[in-house]
């Protein structure tokens, strides 16, 4: 059997400890390590799961092959800097940094380690969302909510930042061709970043993406619909089931086609346990990640015309 891929995990507050016991579970990791500045979490996490803590971050390097960077979004770069220079493979939460000018170096850090280097679009993920990849071939419009209530996490930085940019990169994944407009409007509620926004995006080809995003909704919905010349998708990510309307030819005496509604059957699948399985299995086997630092970079860099976009507006 070969070796087991070395992995630690830097940050374990919610989203870090959930990494944690997913490596812990997968055949062939050795979870070597976590990482975290409380130290009373480290040794409770690390004992959870029969590791090293450590309060220091520079203790991982030479004990592991692969690194997973769950930190607040500021501490990216600085955090990320001396794993890349040492060769460690990385998968990445994203947003990659909070700057555009931070996500081009951290991407150009990993390019020049020559390192795995996966960000962590997890919907990408979504059982749903590789289906309707499958299926969209030329879409003309979608209509994107992400919405939910306030809570008090990932408030370093703005919701286009911290949720819409997970659309962003389906969207745009999903059109496959440049965008030639955005335009954007929004608002801060409750912290001093952005808490509900929506922006239009206007691809060269004609599509037209209209996305939404708040965290001080009273409800939550996370729902993206397709619409194409013959088919109708919409995907609810939390379910990840898909309902597809499709035109028929009209019967006969009929002068226009009708519209067949469907539910496909899909398997719902945890998005976070496949992100991780597929990073582990193309440091193993190879391969190009699914979310590369370049597409990453790309949904940053419109992330932060929409930012400026609203802001420019507020002035």
């Amino acid at each position: 059997m070969a070796n087991p891929i070395r992995v630690g995990v830097v940050g374990v507050g919610y989203l870090g400890n959930i990494h944690a016991k997913i490596y812990s579970n997968i055949e062939g990791v050795e979870l070597v390590g976590v990482v975290d500045v409380d130290r009373a979490n480290v040794d409770k996490i690390a004992a959870q799961y029969g590791c090293e803590g450590y309060t220091d971050a520079a203790e991982l390097i030479g004990k592991v092959d692969a690194v997973s960077i769950v930190v607040p979004t500021s501490l990216h770069l600085e955090t990320a800097r001396p794993f890349l220079e040492a060769g460690v493979h990385m998968l990445m939460e994203k947003p990659l940094a909070p700057s555009y000018e931070e996500s081009l170096e951290l991407v150009e850090l990993a390019e020049k380690s020559g390192v795995l280097f996966q960000v962590g679009h997890l919907e990408r993920f979504n059982g749903g969302v590789m289906e309707l990849a499958k299926r969209v071939k030329n879409p003309r419009f979608m209509e994107v909510t992400r919405i939910g209530p306030f809570v008090a996490r990932a408030t370093d930085v703005d919701v286009v930042t911290d949720l819409m940019i997970h659309d962003i990169d389906i969207v745009m994944s999903l059109v496959g061709e440049p965008i030639s407009n955005i335009s954007a409007a929004g608002t801060r509620v409750i912290t001093d970043h952005i808490d509900i926004a929506n922006a239009r995006l206007e691809f060269s080809n004609g599509v037209v993406a209209n996305v939404t995003a708040s965290r001080i909704s009273n409800k939550q919905q996370r729902r993206i619909r397709v619409f194409e010349q013959e088919h109708y998708y919409g995907l609810d990510y939390t379910n990840q089931q898909i309902t597809v309307a499709s035109t028929q030819p009209p019967k006969e005496g009929e002068d226009f086609p009708s519209v067949v509604t469907e539910e496909l059957e899909i398997e719902p699948r945890l998005p976070l346990n496949h992100e991780l399985e597929v990073f582990i299995d193309t440091i193993r086997n190879g391969g190009t990640p699914l979310v590369t630092g370049r597409v990453a970079l790309e949904a940053v860099r419109v992330a932060h015309i929409i930012k400026e976009k609203i802001t420019a507006c507020q002035s």
